[in-house]
């Protein structure tokens, strides 16, 4: 797909990785090109599946979340149909931001948050409790040193 892109399309998805919030006025003005055209650029990188969603990044820390945690898990079965139940289970729990699956010894890699050391210590229980999960290693987070959101493409 990439080969299909051309330098006004790229500009435009380095403007919305930078800015997702700005105004189609905006972003034409910035990519040299007439609102109508950038219109009909983004919505058929949309449309192409190069932009999936709009979101607003937050500070888990400001809304309350103190502990961003690291979660290695390790199933006693891979079996598709274990691999599956596992992974449900996880899309629908909240305290998990990101959900990984690794080759290796470890099965996943979970981003989890709690608001607390208490909430974190029952995470980490109730994990351990899911059926196949045979070991689970954390490893809390002392602080972010790089979060970059954005795909780099050169």
């Amino acid at each position: 797909m990439r080969s299909k892109l051309d330098d006004i399309d790229l500009r435009i998805l380095r403007e919305l990785q930078a800015d997702g919030r700005m105004t189609n006025v905006e972003l034409a003005s910035r990519v040299g090109i007439s609102p109508p055209p950038c219109l009909r650029r983004v919505r058929a990188l949309e449309e192409a599946g190069l932009i999936t969603g709009y979101r607003a990044l937050l500070d888990e820390r400001k809304l309350g979340l103190d502990v961003v945690c690291f979660a290695f898990v390790h199933l006693a079965s891979q079996a598709e149909p274990d691999l599956e139940a596992f992974q449900v289970r996880i899309r629908a729990w909240d305290a998990v931001r990101e959900c990984w699956k690794l080759s290796g010894d470890i099965d996943f890699m979970l981003k989890c948050v709690a608001p607390d050391l208490k909430a974190f210590q029952d995470f980490v229980g109730d994990l351990t409790a899911l059926p196949n999960v045979r070991n689970v290693r954390t490893a809390l987070a002392f602080d972010r040193v790089k979060d970059e959101p954005i795909v780099p493409f050169g």
